[in-house]
């Protein structure tokens, strides 16, 4: 930490996956201890939280005051927060989610929580991040590239029009395109923390009303979230945690998302097809085994063992917390 403080640098943390400010202050704590320890000034030590939780979206005045020697940003997840809503309100949504895909960044409640987050952020002098761009390119398929990027822009301009100061991308090529878009709507400034936006007022019942309008449930919605799945739990099991698939740069939160809403659509009440069929267990063992055997290429034993798995999240009755806890009983 010393030798990068000389080098004009510092040691730089993000911290992932909190659920509540009292986590922000135990995060504190271990980085006063740290800077102590090793005889730092107060604040060397910096970090940027991952806003990737509903519950947190609550409190980010809250964890922006326990980090606030450390703190320089909030970033907006999208997958972890997709997954975090379903679980914690999975008993009490009237109707479940639509598809994955039909549930953007641009939806009453997604865009309610990024809303807030940038002006909370704003308010309080820190940086509010942009969600992650995680389309892989793909150099022999020019024309899916080309359509590839215009969404990435398109989600990177809603980013930096709503104030955002910067954001992620999942791989190199995708940096020519965020910068130009950011390049554009901040010009000289570093930044733009002075956009405080007075004019955005999110209220809980915002933040829950977890409706998407027009939004359905399809067969191929159900196949792409048991395929990523199977691939990724598959992948988790060959000690690969981050993995591209479909052109994408999957991590955990993908995966989680994926087999949560198959959970939710096999036990909602209310959870139909397009075509009106229900996701019933033999419906979903019926895509299952067809999409199986799409990846068959894979890993036999490692891709047997995630589909075992993967029935027992989704059939079983009781929600489990987190896949990878079951998935440790794998390795």
């Amino acid at each position: 930490a010393h030798e990068l403080l000389v080098r004009g640098s510092g040691a730089y943390f993000y911290l992932p996956k909190l659920e509540h400010h009292t986590e922000a202050g135990l995060w504190n704590d271990v980085m006063d201890y740290t800077e102590d320890a090793l005889n730092l000034a107060r604040g060397s030590l910096k970090c940027t939280v991952l806003l990737e939780h509903i519950l947190l979206s609550y409190q980010i005045d809250e964890v922006l005051y326990a980090l606030r020697e450390h703190i320089v940003g909030v970033n907006a997840g999208r997958w972890d927060y997709l997954f975090s809503v379903v679980k914690k309100f999975r008993t009490q949504m009237s109707t479940p989610l639509p598809d994955r895909a039909q549930v953007s960044m641009t939806v009453p409640f997604m865009r309610a929580y990024t809303e807030l987050l940038v002006k909370t952020c704003h308010q309080r002098g820190a940086h509010a991040m942009g969600g992650m761009a995680a389309f892989i390119p793909n150099r022999r398929d020019a024309e899916a590239n080309t359509a590839a990027l215009a969404k990435v822009r398109a989600d990177k301009l809603r980013e930096a029009t709503d104030g955002f100061d910067g954001t992620w991308v999942a791989h190199p090529d995708l940096v020519p395109t965020a910068l130009e878009v950011f390049a554009a709507q901040l010009g000289d400034k570093p930044n733009q923390k002075d956009r405080l936006r007075p004019e955005v007022s999110v209220t809980g019942d915002q933040l829950r009303d977890f409706s998407v309008p027009g939004g359905t449930i399809t067969e191929a919605g159900v196949r792409n979230n048991i395929s990523v799945a199977l691939q990724y739990i598959e992948s988790w099991l060959r000690g690969a945690g981050a993995v591209a698939i479909f052109n994408l740069m999957e991590d955990a939160a993908t995966a989680e998302i994926s087999r949560t809403q198959l959970w939710q659509w096999l036990h909602h009440p209310l959870a139909r097809l397009d075509d009106d069929r229900p996701l019933t267990p033999a419906l979903y063992t019926q895509l299952a085994d067809e999409e199986q055997a799409k990846v068959g290429h894979l890993d036999a034993v490692k891709l047997a063992a995630a589909r075992q798995l993967l029935d027992a999240l989704v059939l079983a009755d009781d929600y489990a917390e987190f896949l990878t806890v079951k998935a440790y009983d794998q390795l």
